[in-house]
């Protein structure tokens, strides 16, 4: 993965819940085209970061098995759209299904509590049949995790520290 939507996980619940912060700068190049003299962080990108924050839960609740790619979204309203270089965005998904194939994530962004946007998103597993394609390279996923320092936050399903799987084989 080449782009990054989020710039931490504050909170991570396994197979519940998680939380990531995004903080919009004029470092980001997409800002410099959309608008030039007015700059606005676009909706799509907005959508991308919740993306990434329940993607990576729900990677997690799978055993971190399974590569998981945004398939749907059946239903998300924007209630604000104007944010800009200096702000701070908060995303929070909820894992509402997760099953073989994928799972649904309750989604919402905020800015300073205020609500931006909700929805709900459906994730799809790339199962064997994608094995040969190379939409992103084994241990992407698991690489996100630990950048945005998921394992520092994150608490297992049986209410534990969640481990780096990787570690854990080491022991």
């Amino acid at each position: 993965m080449h782009w990054y939507w989020i710039d931490r996980i504050t909170v991570f619940e396994s197979q519940k819940r998680a939380e990531a912060v995004k903080a919009v700068t004029l470092a980001e190049d997409h800002l410099h085209d959309h608008f030039k003299f007015a700059p606005l962080m676009p909706g799509s990108l907005i959508i991308e970061g919740i993306a990434q924050t329940a993607g990576l839960l729900l990677y997690e609740a799978k055993g971190y098995k399974e590569k998981v790619v945004l398939a749907k979204i059946p239903k998300f309203t924007f209630h604000q759209i104007n944010v800009v270089p200096g702000e701070i965005l908060t995303y929070k998904v909820c894992l509402e299904t997760f099953r073989e194939d994928g799972g649904v994530a309750s989604v919402q962004a905020y800015r300073n509590n205020e609500l931006l946007a909700e929805g709900e998103l459906m994730f799809a597993h790339l199962g064997q049949a994608f094995s040969d394609q190379s939409l992103f390279a084994d241990g992407d996923m698991l690489d996100m995790m630990r950048l945005f320092r998921v394992f520092e936050v994150g608490i297992a399903a049986d209410g534990t520290k969640l481990l780096d799987p990787e570690c854990q084989e080491r022991k």
